[in-house]
C-alpha cells in the first residue's frame, strides 16, 4: 500500500461516511505494531465504533489492545470531554457564586458548542503534549465524518466572549469565554497537521461518482488549509471475476469503473492504492489483518439457496401516506444511504398527490443530483450552513448590536465566528421547516449520525430553555423537541445496512433518541445483496452474511421495517428511485 510506505508519526483518516475509514484506519494500526511500532489508534468521531471494530470496550481514556502487541486505543467520547470541560468552569466558582449565578452557567453550558470544543482541545492536546504521546512512534487518528472534520480544523484560535441576554438569539448555546490561552496550542496543532514530515492524511472513498466528488471536496478544503500531503484509499472494490456469471457484479463492477475514469482532476495526480472488497464482515482480529493483504481471502462459502422475503419500502410509505401529512426525519450513519431513502419516500408521496416538502441538513448531502430532475408536487430544499450562518450574523448585528458602542460591536463580531453560530443558524432553519409539517409532508435527510446529535441537541437546549421561561399562562407553546418526540407529527426512519457496525451503530442512535423521548417508527435496511438474489460467489458469500443481521432488526431493533435491495442501476432520476418499491428488484 502506498499511503504506508514510510510513514510520518501522525496518520490521520478521513472521507465521506460509511467509506470505510475506521477499519483502514485500525487495520493500519495492526500493521504498524505488527512491524515493531508503538501505535496509539485514536478516534475523534462522535459515532465512534472502534471498540466495535475490535469487539472489546475501549471508551476515553488509553488502553492496551490485549491481542496486539505494541497498540493502544483511545476514543475521545465528546460528552465526557464536555462534561470534563464543564466541572473545570463551575467547580471553581462553586459555592462561591450565588446558586442562581451557577446554575444559569451550567445551563449556558449545555449545549453542542461546548461539547465541540470540548472534543476539539483533547484532539489538539494529542497533536502537541509531548508529555502525553511519547512512548508512542506512529499515531493513527480515525475521524468524524467529513462535514465535522472540516469544521473541527477550521476551529478559531480564541472563542471570546458570549451573548447572554435576548432569550435565544446569543450565537451560542453556553459560554465559552476563556479559551484565548489555548491559541498557541491551537496553532501548534494545525501547524502540525500541515508539516508533511509529521503528518499524512489518507483519503477514504468508495468507486462511486458522488463518494470522489465529495471527497475531491476534502482534498481542496484541506489543502487550503496546508494540508497537502495527501493519499487516496478506494476501499470496496468488487473483482472484475465476479462479473463473469452475475449480472448484478457485472453491473457493480462497471458502475465502480466508471466511476474512477471519470475520477475528479485534483484525485487523479494524488498517491492511489484499491482495497478490493472482502466476503466477510471486517469486525475482528482476525478480518482486519486480511483487509490490507496481498494474499487472496479464502475461498468463499457457498450457501444453499433459502426464499427470502422481508416487508419492502411500499409497506413503510402505505403507512405514512396515511396520515396525509407530517415530518418524516431519515437518520443513522453516514453511507448507508439515507439521501437516496429521503429522496425515493418524497417520490413516493408526491406520486400519490401530496404536496412534499424534501429538504437536508446535511453539509454534503446530494439531493439534487439524486433526484436529476422535478416532479409536480415536489419541492426541494437545502439547509445551507453558510448562507443561514450569514443571515442570522446580519440580524443579530442589525438588532442586539445596533445599540453597541465600537468595542462591544466588535466583541459581538468576533463571538458570532464562532462554529456555535453555525449550530444555532441551521437549528434556526431547522425549525421553520418543521412547522410546514403541519400542513404537508416534510422529508427531512439529515447529516451522519455524530452532526445530527449535536443538532438534537441544540434543539434539546432550546427545549429546556423555553420550557424553563414559559409561566403557568403560556404553556401552551410547542417547542421543535416536542414534535420530535410526538410520532403523530414526527416519524423517524433509521437507515442502515445489513452488515454488523451499521447495524450496531443504529441501535446506539436508537438508544440516545429514546433517551431524548424521541421514539424512532421504522428502519430501513438499505442496498441489501440478500434482496437481490446474486450470484457471484463473493456476492453470495455476502448475502449470506446479511441475513442475521436482517433478523437482528427484524427480532430486536425495530418495531417495523423494510428490506430495499441493491440494484444493477444506481438509484439516480426519478424512474430509479421508483425501482426502490421493488421488492426483489435488481
Amino acid at each position: 500500500m502506498k499511503f504506508l510506505e514510510q510513514p510520518p508519526r501522525f496518520l490521520f483518516f478521513t472521507g465521506k461516511g460509511g467509506v470505510g475509514k475506521t477499519s483502514i484506519a485500525c487495520a493500519t494500526a495492526i500493521e504498524l505494531a505488527s512491524a515493531g511500532k508503538r501505535v496509539l489508534l485514536v478516534s475523534t468521531d462522535p459515532a465512534s465504533n472502534v471498540g466495535q471494530v475490535f469487539g472489546i470496550s475501549i471508551g476515553n481514556t488509553i488502553r492496551q489492545i490485549p491481542a496486539v502487541p505494541g497498540l493502544w486505543a483511545l476514543e475521545i467520547d465528546p460528552q465526557a470531554a464536555a462534561q470534563g470541560y464543564r466541572d473545570r468552569i463551575v467547580g471553581p466558582v462553586r459555592g462561591i457564586l450565588p446558586d442562581a449565578v451557577v446554575r444559569s452557567i451550567e445551563e449556558q453550558l449545555s449545549g453542542a458548542c461546548t461539547t465541540e470544543i470540548a472534543a476539539f482541545d483533547e484532539f489538539t492536546a494529542l497533536l502537541t503534549d509531548t508529555a502525553l504521546t511519547a512512548g508512542y512512534d506512529h499515531i493513527v487518528f480515525d475521524t468524524a465524518p467529513t462535514g465535522h472534520t472540516i469544521r473541527l480544523l477550521q476551529l478559531p484560535g480564541a472563542w471570546s466572549g458570549f451573548l447572554n441576554e435576548g432569550k435565544g438569539d446569543a450565537s451560542c448555546l453556553g459560554p465559552l469565554a476563556g479559551l484565548e490561552k489555548q491559541r498557541a496550542q491551537y496553532k501548534e496543532a494545525v501547524d502540525s497537521l500541515a508539516d508533511p514530515l509529521r503528518t499524512r492524511l489518507i483519503l477514504v472513498a468508495r468507486a462511486q461518482v458522488s463518494a470522489l466528488r465529495e471527497v475531491a471536496r476534502t482534498h481542496e478544503e484541506l489543502a487550503k488549509i496546508g494540508m497537502w500531503q495527501q493519499f487516496l484509499v478506494v476501499n470496496g472494490m468488487l473483482a472484475r471475476t465476479e462479473a463473469a456469471v452475475d449480472p448484478l457484479a457485472a453491473a457493480i463492477c462497471s458502475r465502480e469503473e466508471a466511476a474512477l475514469a471519470a475520477i475528479p482532476e485534483a484525485l487523479s495526480l494524488l498517491p492511489m492504492d484499491r482495497v478490493p472488497l472482502k466476503p466477510f464482515n471486517l469486525v475482528g482480529l482476525d478480518a482486519l489483518r486480511l483487509l490490507l493483504a496481498d494474499t487472496a481471502p479464502a475461498k468463499c462459502i457457498e450457501y444453499p439457496d433459502t426464499a427470502f422475503d422481508s416487508p419492502s419500502l411500499s409497506t413503510l410509505v402505505d403507512a405514512i401516506a396515511a396520515d396525509k401529512h407530517g415530518l418524516v426525519m431519515l437518520m443513522g450513519k453516514g453511507g448507508v444511504g439515507k439521501t437516496t431513502m429521503a429522496a425515493a419516500i418524497a417520490v413516493a408521496l408526491a406520486s400519490r398527490g401530496f404536496p412534499v416538502h424534501l429538504t437536508t441538513s446535511d453539509p454534503a448531502a446530494h439531493l439534487a443530483e439524486t433526484l436529476h430532475g422535478a416532479l409536480e408536487n415536489l419541492t426541494v430544499s437545502r439547509i445551507d450552513p453558510h448562507a443561514e450562518t450569514e443571515t442570522y450574523r446580519q440580524h443579530v448585528l442589525a438588532t442586539k448590536g445596533a445599540a453597541l458602542d465600537a468595542p462591544g460591536r466588535a466583541l459581538l463580531e468576533e463571538d458570532l465566528r464562532s462554529p456555535c453560530t453555525e449550530e444555532i443558524a441551521v437549528f434556526q432553519a431547522f425549525s421553520r421547516i418543521i412547522r410546514e409539517s403541519g400542513t404537508k409532508f416534510v422529508v427531512m435527510d439529515t447529516a451522519p449520525t455524530g452532526h445530527t446529535l449535536l443538532l438534537l441537541d441544540a434543539t434539546g437546549a432550546y427545549h429546556r430553555e423555553i420550557t424553563r421561561q414559559l409561566t403557568e399562562g403560556t404553556m401552551r407553546a410547542t417547542t421543535p423537541m416536542m414534535r420530535l418526540q410526538d410520532e403523530t407529527q414526527t416519524k423517524v426512519l433509521l437507515v442502515t445496512l445489513a452488515e454488523t457496525t451499521p447495524v450496531l451503530e443504529a441501535a446506539g442512535l436508537q438508544s440516545d433518541l429514546r433517551r431524548a423521548g424521541i421514539e424512532p417508527w421504522a428502519w430501513i435496511i438499505n442496498n441489501s445483496v440478500a434482496a437481490a438474489h446474486p450470484v457471484s460467489p463473493l456476492l453470495r458469500q455476502r448475502a449470506h452474511n446479511e441475513l442475521r443481521e436482517i433478523e437482528a432488526v427484524a427480532k430486536h431493533h425495530a418495531h417495523r421495517y423494510a428490506v430495499v435491495p441493491l440494484l444493477k442501476t444506481e438509484p439516480v432520476g426519478v424512474a430509479h428511485l421508483r425501482e426502490l418499491f421493488r421488492s426483489g428488484a435488481v
